[in-house]
């Protein structure tokens, strides 16, 4: 409310966890005499003029229940004043509301909170410890500062000063904003992204991937300033960092959504933490596409900016890719084997996955590399990772660029350059069917059916061919031959209940990438593997012009920076 109100400074005092005092004091337009009576009513809002600004709400309140529900349980005094007029206060417990009297007060609302629960003991006996409680005030307090930076917020409890969030206007204001609300270690690893379409707007920052979390507790996204837990948007974003993160780590971000109030309905939950989009998929496309962008646009060498606009979205097509050309051989699961070259074979113009080929050793890879090292090579600050020195135990390479010493794990380097001009070389070519002697019938609920039958051109992208053939039952005449030795049954019932679920699926595309994912593994160069220098080089230059070439196909680091002022310190130079 204070933020609709368009209050500059809120100072929030907490006592006990807030079950014996919840104090709100901002300065924003205040409530008129004449309405104090009505802000305590149910179902009473300003905000809420016609029946027709129920369909492009734009303030985060508009219910009129908020401040009803909590007089219902508490004694609560209210106290506000226009601009250059006297305040009034209004007090009310439980129902017995008291008679208004004027009251000294600068212009703004207090709202004061005390006994939370008085009159409901059963309830009450249910709060929290106090540190819990007040945890949980915190962590509200910190989502509407992530989405008002304009507006500071001081927060007291038991009398000291626990959080003072001053107002951000300029980009190093908020950044330190930032940082005091998500963390140094987070705007260090954070890029900033900016993208338009469809009528929307997405802003914001999110992490690199080498800036990951062991649970899903830095994910702020805001629509409208508004937070939201959205199972679209957590699905899109977690797509968008697909095959970059490490097993079963989670992204970070602070991201902002602006749309038209008419193409979303963010009153469909009690809580307002849910909404409805108008039109889901492109919703999901631009999220998904934006953030893509956007990770993919960082090479190495290169440095996070948070706080810059980032370059505008670039055109996405799903329909570019060329034959691979990997150089090296594998090791197993992102691992260090030690088995001898794959032999070279024939190429064939059809790509499967017993239909990838490898050249026969290293030594040729810098003659189809664009960059090599040699006298001529560019000076060390015009290569983000510098010029190859030698290798460590055939598993590392040693590069000095103008930042330092860069330490590059090679086949986890390799393995990601090969699995990207796999990927590029299958979205290059159509998808190879086959078909089935005996179809496979799937049996479904009927509204799963329906489903399925609506979604046959989605499935035929896919490059499955499928036909209802009853009430309930499902034939399944052709598929992919990528994933002709998967479970096809399990990945159908699972494409299906995403269609149901959120309108869309990117298992089928999932599964293909974890092939693909496989295939590279075991066709990137070895440990243990000797190199020359410009073998080293050519590598190097690679990972410069490959997207996510900082992390392997597993979510590995694939290299690391080490700065001679980090030299320094382990050598206590300069002490």
């Amino acid at each position: 409310n204070s933020v609709d109100a368009g209050a500059t400074q809120i100072e929030i005092d907490i006592e006990q966890g807030g079950a014996k005092l919840i104090r709100i004091r901002d300065n924003g337009t205040g409530i008129h005499q004449d309405d104090l009576p009505l802000a305590l009513s149910r179902h009473a809002t300003s905000k809420i003029v016609q029946p027709d600004d129920l369909a492009q709400i734009m303030t985060l309140g508009f219910r009129g229940e908020a401040l009803a529900s909590i007089s219902s349980v508490s004694r609560l005094t209210l106290i506000s004043a226009l601009a250059n007029a006297t305040g009034w206060q209004l007090a009310i417990q439980g129902d017995a509301l008291a008679e208004m009297q004027p009251a000294a007060h600068p212009q703004g609302t207090t709202i004061e909170v005390r006994d939370l629960f008085f009159n409901t003991p059963a309830r009450r006996k249910f709060l929290r410890s106090e540190k819990t409680e007040f945890d949980h005030i915190d962590e509200l307090i910190k989502r509407m500062a992530l989405s008002s930076f304009s507006v500071g917020i001081t927060l007291k409890h038991n009398q000291r000063l626990i959080r003072q969030y001053l107002p951000a206007q300029t980009p190093g204001a908020t950044q330190e904003r930032l940082m005091a609300l998500c963390g140094t270690t987070f705007v260090e690893h954070a890029i900033h992204i900016e993208a338009e379409g469809a009528g929307m707007r997405l802003h914001g920052w999110i992490a690199l991937p080498s800036f990951t979390r062991s649970q899903a507790d830095l994910q702020y996204f805001y629509v409208n300033g508004r937070i939201i837990r959205d199972k679209l948007v957590a699905h899109a974003l977690k797509t968008a960092y697909h095959d970059v993160l490490y097993r079963d780590r989670y992204p970070a971000y602070v991201l902002f959504l602006e749309i038209a109030p008419t193409q979303v309905d963010v009153n469909v939950h009690p809580t307002k933490h849910e909404v409805r989009f108008r039109d889901g998929r492109v919703v999901y496309d631009l999220l998904r596409r934006s953030v893509h962008d956007a990770l993919e646009s960082q090479k190495p060498g290169e440095t996070a900016v948070a706080f810059a606009a980032a370059p505008p979205p670039r055109q996405y097509n799903t329909q570019q890719i060329s034959i691979p050309s990997p150089s090296y051989s594998p090791s197993p699961a992102c691992g260090r084997g030690f088995h001898s070259p794959i032999t070279k074979e024939k190429e064939s113009d059809t790509l499967t996955p017993t239909k990838i080929r490898v050249q026969e050793n290293l030594s040729s890879y810098h003659t189809t590399a664009d960059t090599a090292a040699s006298p001529s090579s560019p000076p060390l600050p015009l290569l983000p990772l510098g010029n190859a020195l030698g290798q460590i135990q055939g598993i590392y390479i040693l590069a000095e660029n103008a930042q330092g010493l860069v330490l590059v794990d090679m086949h986890a380097a390799h393995e990601r350059i090969v699995y990207e001009k796999m990927k590029t070389a299958y979205a290059a070519q159509h998808i190879p069917i086959q078909t089935l002697l005996v179809p496979m019938t799937i049996s479904l609920s009927e509204r799963e059916a329906d489903c399925a039958e609506q979604a046959i051109p989605f499935f035929t992208q896919l490059g499955f061919q499928v036909e209802r053939i009853g009430k309930a039952i499902l034939a399944v005449r052709g598929l992919p031959q990528w994933l002709a030795q998967g479970p096809v049954e399990q990945l159908i019932r699972d494409v299906i209940s995403d269609l149901l679920e959120q309108g869309h699926s990117t298992r089928a595309q999932e599964q293909i990438d974890k092939l693909l994912g496989t295939l590279a593994c075991h066709n990137a160069v070895r440990a243990k593997r000797r190199l020359n220098l410009t073998e080293m080089n050519a590598l190097l230059r690679d990972m410069e012009k490959t997207e996510h070439s900082g992390q392997c196909n597993h979510g590995r680091p694939t290299y690391v920076q080490l700065s001679v002022e980090e030299l320094d310190k382990l050598f206590l130079r300069g002490r």
